[in-house]
């Protein structure tokens, strides 16, 4: 690894981003939601996304709420 960018794009950033991205979801599926997980190595580095299940939780705002509530669980 030679600079900040293959930093960004490493294996360990990669497992990093979906750490945190796992605990946030667990942390915020413990209000009733159900909340997936995505991660992906982009060109320039790596990314995650946590995803509600509307349909689930009965609207994306609520769903949003909970994500948001639980924020702190992927510190």
């Amino acid at each position: 690894m030679r600079n900040i960018n293959g930093l960004m794009k490493s294996d360990q950033a990669g497992a990093e981003v979906r750490r945190v991205a796992e605990r946030m979801a667990e942390a915020a599926s413990g209000d009733g939601a159900e909340f997936k997980t995505d991660s992906a190595l982009g060109s320039r580095r790596w990314r995650a996304a946590v995803i509600g299940n509307y349909k689930k939780h009965g609207d994306a705002a609520g769903t949003r709420a909970a994500l948001l509530r639980n924020l702190r669980g992927g510190g």
